[in-house]
């Protein structure tokens, strides 16, 4: 099992304590209705960067804070957050090959997963979702490259 340094454990969850934040801003009209899930973003990352310090386990745990914070139904964001994780986790070695816009389109496709996935729980208790549900999935695809950009400078202080 490889080590994980404390300054990369420090900035995991410095970064998704930044990224909770951002979650629950106070915002209204368009600003909330675009705004990306920074939670999940932060994790992709991670789990793109630092495989070893991003686990299906901490991407649940996250979602259960996120699922608490929200005051969403338990579990909706932990399942989305800990597949997506899984996901990125395997194909990560690819993924970090790949240009910066094509791993923007596969964050796209990771957070349109999510989005969908908590969608679908949803739908269970009969919410209609409007079509601006979809609209943070495109935006977190945009952010991806200045996301990454910065997570990058905070891994390597």
């Amino acid at each position: 099992m490889p080590k994980i340094s404390l300054s990369i454990l420090l900035s995991y969850w410095l970064t998704i304590f930044v990224a909770m934040s951002l979650n629950i801003l106070p915002l209204e009209g368009a600003w909330l209705i675009a705004m990306p899930d920074w939670v999940l973003v932060a994790l992709i990352y991670w789990a793109l960067a630092e495989p070893e310090s991003a686990s299906v386990g901490k991407a649940w745990l996250v979602g259960l804070l996120v699922d608490a914070l929200t005051g969403q139904l338990l579990g909706q964001y932990a399942l989305a957050y800990s597949v997506s994780i899984f996901l990125c986790i395997k194909q990560h070695k690819r993924i970090r090959q790949f240009p910066i816009i094509q791993q923007s389109l596969f964050v796209c496709l990771i957070l349109f997963g999510a989005q969908f996935l908590i969608y679908w729980i949803e739908s269970f208790s009969h919410q209609d979702m409007p079509v601006s549900f979809w609209l943070p999935v495109l935006t977190g695809g945009l952010a991806w490259p200045v996301v990454s950009f910065i997570l990058r400078k905070v891994r390597h202080l």
